[in-house]
């Protein structure tokens, strides 16, 4: 039945589908003519072929030189030599060679990125590969492109829980590339799929990095098919040629982060928007209809979208090398995206460093990258008017958070200096209703990624809200009617700085007092939701003199670290002097914060205006703020908890100030579609929470809640044992986000109940994974309360089946479940030991199918079924006398049952025992430390291992198979 889901309801289904877009299938063994060996990865012939192609000049020599620079990548690791290969692949390789004027360096083109019809498009499964620590492997599915594996597909029965699908793919994927790097030093995406679910990754990436491919562009769903699957959706956009190339051209980026490498992948909205964008540069009707808005939500990677369509306009010949020009509005803004550009290896951003080193970089004329602040179109006052700098049409500006400057003087000497640019204006935040200026000054939207749409993704994660002591909430409303009414009679600025001044000095807001009173519920509020996960905090002051009193309380108050970072002026007072900080420190700070906490105690951050945008601190995941923030500012302020992060379910605001008690007021200026989802009290998460109890709690509906051993039976079946654990986690994860709020009172017992249940499912059933680890640290430790309140003994690990304490552990139990506890035992013994001795343990497993066949044909009673499995259970503890007796060493035993199995003709123990101490002694011999990471080690232990089997005569068809899985035996064996 599993061959029958994940071959035809997965597989096939995607072969046809790339059929249909033009690539040929190829069964893998067919392919095994062209190879020397399973070591071979690329298909030399037909590489070869399609260099000489695509390069018809090339001579034999060069055309050698390059088949081998590729199948020979000099690198230390597999990040390293995937990069290299990438670049060969995108920037091409050089070769010297004289076309008839002399020798100098020629180009050479391994793919036509132009014509993709040039190239020869493979999909291939059951492709074998050698070389690991294990007997090899045969990927689902890998697609060749000119005879190089550039996409790797792992496919997963649907059956599988829904949990466990893509993750499960992963993670083999995982395995695959640290036993066989070689297959990965040319892998551009990797993809796990079972047609329900489908997402795309790359090398090195861990599940939560995967995502999923919403959106064919530039096809639509329903030109895809009639109800297309996440699969089908994915493979149209991503896989068709024109879309692959594209992404392997233009849309991967290996980016510097934290002291590694991380190779990044477009994800589909950013892949779209650059369609978009691009499609409209080209087609409009009119140069001046040429720009528009892309509106990506906050975290969902819009400094890179601007990245990847500044490649792709590098490369498109109708715009002659552009000049690109990238605009923010705010110092730091202007650094990270510099930064950015930078550490992902674009070619010579240049900063400009002051108005007049701006107009001489305009002045340089096309292929330009220029990152400026739109400050330094300012205007000499010698000029009386900014200077036009540029006619050229084919210059591309793009202006990051686009609402916030651009309908000042500043804009308007943009535009005259670059009047014939074309404008692509970049904002986080979605147009507001009243806001006529930003549409006019760009044109219409290009492309939209909304608040939801990220969420749903698991791009961001949604952010609830939360009221606290109301009663210290200070009403901006009637604050803003208070001042209005007594200063009318001044204009709008000097009734702002009045109002400040008067706010600091009834000290309404920055009042020590009232800081201290929710200083101490700020405390309360960490402590028991955000810290136990490990998470940080960010504290929002109204001024910086409230941020400086927020830090001293905090320091008061508790042993909490906390660091306050604003920018200081010499006119400050001792009490605003005493936090001032210089920019390094600052950096410091920053880069401290950003630590896991175990790692780093700084768990808050306190600012009034500064990290309020483009602050991205993924570990943050609460904002406490006393500060009135409406608008743009509310919407970029409150996304800076929204970062994914492992084990982070949600962001939160804890609401001190009072915005939320006119919420809708200040975000009632953007239209309701554009901003659902963007901030939910944490009351809206309760129906879902009881929906999540529901679910979780019927598989129990008929039983006696005493009565476990009924409960535990009932999760007998993998599907239903999956499919509880799947509800399980969600509710689990919904009572982590309400914990300790009293709404979750009324579901505390049923959650002890369940997780004590699939507590002991786990210890009966020897189920990896399925424990309390992977839950939030509030519910695993309600959990563990519950378990030990009920006396219930199992948050143990399971009892070895070697173990003397196993005999009264089972003798607790009494017929089907003592036989119960007994079969999951022994299956659980052979999963862990399988590594250790393959031949034996497999052999163990068959003797056990056939018992429990036999129970279910009822041929055999529970008295004779127990009694069967503990003689399997007395021959695993009797496996070091066996060995003994043949004057083997427990290690070496499991070598002479391979080489006595895989050589049945050789009758004569002794000469295999002999066999297994040369084999055995020359693989200690050559073992030096953590050789089992030195590919030199491993290959010179399989040469030695061929040359003792082929003295022993070993059969050729069997040589290279016996000598892999005898050296992976040494890796288990003989690791150090």
């Amino acid at each position: 039945m599993k061959e029958w889901n994940e071959k035809q309801l997965v597989e096939t289904r995607l072969i046809q589908h790339l059929q249909e877009m033009g690539y040929a299938y190829v069964h893998g063994p067919s392919l095994d003519a062209e190879r020397k060996s399973g070591l071979e990865i690329v298909l030399t012939e037909r590489l070869s072929k399609a260099v000489l192609r695509l390069n018809p000049w090339i001579s034999e020599n060069n055309l050698s030189k390059v088949v081998r620079s590729i199948t020979h990548i000099d690198a230390v690791n597999l990040m390293e030599a995937n990069e290299k290969f990438h670049n060969m692949l995108v920037n091409y390789i050089s070769v010297q060679q004289d076309l008839g004027k002399g020798k100098k360096g020629q180009t050479i083109r391994l793919i036509d990125f132009d014509k993709p019809d040039n190239n020869e498009f493979l999909v291939v499964d059951q492709f074998s590969v050698k070389g690991g620590e294990e007997k090899g492997i045969r990927p689902d599915l890998i697609l060749f492109i000119n005879g190089l594996p550039l996409v790797l597909i792992e496919c997963k029965s649907p059956m599988v829980s829904i949990d466990e699908q893509i993750g499960r793919a992963v993670k083999q994927m995982l395995r695959y590339q640290k036993n066989y790097e070689h297959l990965f030093h040319y892998n551009q995406i990797l993809i796990a799929t079972s047609n329900d679910r489908a997402k795309a990754g790359t090398i090195m990436a861990q599940l939560q990095h995967y995502g999923e491919w919403k959106d064919p562009y530039p096809l639509t769903n329903p030109e895809v098919g009639n109800n297309p699957t996440p699969q089908d959706i994915l493979v149209a956009g991503m896989l068709s040629k024109i879309n692959l190339l594209d992404l392997i051209q233009n849309f991967i980026v290996f980016e510097p982060e934290g002291g590694r490498v991380i190779k990044k992948l477009a994800r589909y909205q950013q892949f779209r928007a650059v369609g978009k964008a691009i499609n409209r540069i080209l087609s409009a009707k009119d140069s001046r209809d040429r720009g528009g808005v892309v509106w990506h939500t906050q975290g969902s990677g819009k400094s890179l979208t601007m990245l990847y369509l500044a490649v792709k306009l590098r490369r498109i010949e109708e715009l002659r090398n552009p000049t690109i020009v990238i605009v923010t509005d705010r110092k730091d803004l202007d650094n990270q995206i510099t930064n950015t550009f930078r550490r992902c290896g674009f070619a010579n951003p240049q900063q400009a460093d002051g108005v007049r080193n701006l107009k001489k970089l305009l002045l340089q004329g096309p292929g330009a990258t220029i990152m400026t602040l739109v400050q330094k179109f300012q205007i000499d006052k010698e000029e009386g008017r900014f200077p036009e700098l540029s006619t050229a049409s084919n210059i591309i500006v793009m202006i990051d958070e686009s609402h916030r400057s651009q309908y000042k003087g500043l804009a308007m000497n943009m535009r005259t200096a670059m009047p014939n640019a074309c404008y692509l204006g970049f904002t986080g935040t979605p147009i507001d209703k009243e806001d006529k200026s930003t549409t006019r000054t760009f044109g219409s939207y290009i492309d939209k990624y909304t608040i939801q749409q990220a969420v749903d993704d698991g791009a961001t994660v949604p952010i609830f809200y939360e009221a606290r002591m109301t009663n210290m909430h200070v009403e901006g409303e009637t604050l803003d009617q208070l001042f209005d009414r007594k200063f009318r009679e001044y204009d709008a600025k000097t009734r702002e700085r009045i109002q400040e001044k008067y706010a600091n000095e009834e000290a309404i807001i920055a009042s020590p007092k009232r800081i201290e009173q929710i200083v101490l519920d700020l405390i309360k509020h960490y402590e028991e939701h955000i810290q136990p996960n490990g998470f940080k905090a960010q504290i929002v002051a109204v001024s910086r003199d409230a941020a400086a009193t927020y830090k001293e309380k905090m320091d008061e108050l508790s042993d909490l670290e906390s660091a306050v970072i604003y920018s200081s002026t010499n006119d400050d007072d001792d009490h605003k002097k005493r936090f001032a900080i210089s920019k390094d420190e600052e950096k410091v700070l920053i880069e401290r914060f950003k630590k896991p906490l175990e790692e780093d105690k700084l768990a808050f951050l306190i600012v009034c205006d500064k990290l309020l945008t483009g602050f991205d601190a993924p570990i943050e995941q609460v904002m406490y703020l006393d500060k009135p923030l409406k608008e743009h500012n509310l919407l970029q302020a409150v996304a800076r908890t929204n970062r994914t992060y492992n084990g982070k379910d949600y962001g939160l605001i804890v609401d001190y100030f009072g915005v939320s008690s006119f919420l809708e007021k200040a975000l009632d200026i953007f239209s309701k579609d554009d901003i659902q989802g963007a901030l939910m009290p944490i009351e809206s998460e309760l129906p879902r929470l009881q929906t999540r109890h529901r679910a979780a709690m019927r598989f129990f509906d008929y039983i006696r809640r005493d009565d476990l051993e009924s409960c535990i039976q009932i999760l007998e079946p993998e599907n239903v044992r999956n499919e509880f654990d799947h509800l399980f986690k969600q509710f689990a994860k919904s009572m982590d986000m309400v914990m300790p709020n009293p709404l979750a009172q009324p579901y505390v017992n049923d959650l002890g109940f369940l997780g004590k249940i699939r507590q002991a499912a786990k210890s009966r059933y020897k189920v990896e994974g399925m424990d309390i680890s992977d839950l939030g640290e509030k519910v695993r430790q309600l959990i563990a309360d519950h378990l030990r309140a009920s006396n219930v003994e199992i948050l143990h690990d399971p009892i070895d089946i070697l173990s003397s304490k196993f005999e009264s552990h089972v003798n607790q139990f009494q017929g089907e479940a003592k036989a119960s506890e007994m079969e999951h035992a022994i299956k659980h013994e052979i999963r862990i030991k399988l590594e250790e001795n393959p031949v034996y343990y497999t052999s163990l497993r068959e003797r056990l199918k056939k018992i429990i066949d036999a129970r279910k044909q009822k041929q055999m009673d529970i008295f004779e079924m127990m009694k069967k499995m503990q003689d399997i259970i007395d021959d695993m503890r009797n496996t070091a006398k066996q060995g003994e007796s043949l004057g083997l060493a427990k290690e070496q035993y499991p070598f002479f049952l391979m080489l006595e199995k895989q050589l049945p003709e050789e009758k004569d123990k002794e000469a295999l025992k002999v066999l297994t101490e040369v084999i055995t002694e020359k693989i200690q011999e050559l073992a030096v430390i953590e050789w089992t990471q030195k590919d030199d080690v491993k290959r010179e232990m399989r040469k030695q291992t061929k040359r003792q089997l082929r003295v022993f005569k070993c059969p050729e068809d069997k040589l290279e198979s016996l000598t892999v899985q005898l050296v992976d035996l040494g890796r288990i064996h003989y690791k150090k």
